[in-house]
């Protein structure tokens, strides 16, 4: 069993916003791999289900972005799942739109979803950092992450969060490698950024 989580804040107001992008990724995984029904479990909402052949629950914290931490312990301590066992899929203001880096531990970057999970597992938990760009002043973070991406960021968003969800596979499978490689390059493909634009 593996555990995947999305991080976002729960509410109608914050659907749309770049702080949610968590939230959209893993919601597309279920229904690219017809994993369901959602139902309320974990003070959030899961569903359970094979990824290929790799049982997987997947959770979307029904806590606020800084108290994300309480649902992912709860949820790791019922199937007794150590810290290397989890995955979340989060928004990351130092990658560019639509990149997508995957990494075991590290620093939290000022993300209070992040900082909470550490505070309750532990660090050694793997994030998909989901890049949604920065507004270019560290005091207009915070209404950037909660704000809704742009009519124009729509394209390159949905064909991400779709492709992720096609190649989640892969990440349950442990090749991080191959997975963001995959993702740039559909990404590439689709004409979002160039195929050598590294970062």
């Amino acid at each position: 069993m593996l555990l995947l989580v999305g991080l976002g804040n729960p509410g109608a107001r914050y659907v749309g916003n770049r702080h949610n992008v968590g939230f959209m990724a893993l919601q597309e995984i279920a229904k690219r791999h017809g994993i369901g029904p959602w139902r309320r479990r974990f003070q959030g909402v899961a569903c359970e289900g094979p990824i290929g052949d790799v049982r997987c629950l997947l959770l979307l914290p029904g806590t606020y972005m800084n108290e994300s931490g309480r649902a992912v312990a709860e949820a790791a301590h019922f199937y007794r799942l150590s810290a290397g066992e989890v995955t979340v899929f989060h928004d990351e203001i130092d990658l560019s739109p639509g990149k997508v880096r995957v990494k075991v531990g590290g620093g939290i970057a000022g993300h209070n979803g992040l900082r909470s999970i550490s505070e309750h597992i532990g660090n050694d938990y793997r994030r998909v950092r989901i890049g949604v760009g920065h507004p270019g002043d560290k005091d207009l973070v915070y209404s950037y992450v909660l704000s809704d991406f742009a009519k124009s960021e729509r394209p390159w968003v949905e064909s991400l969060i779709g492709i992720v969800a096609d190649n989640a596979g892969l990440l349950v499978r442990g090749e991080d490698a191959s997975f963001q490689n995959k993702v740039h390059l559909a990404l590439a493909a689709k004409g979002f950024f160039d195929e050598d634009d590294k970062q």
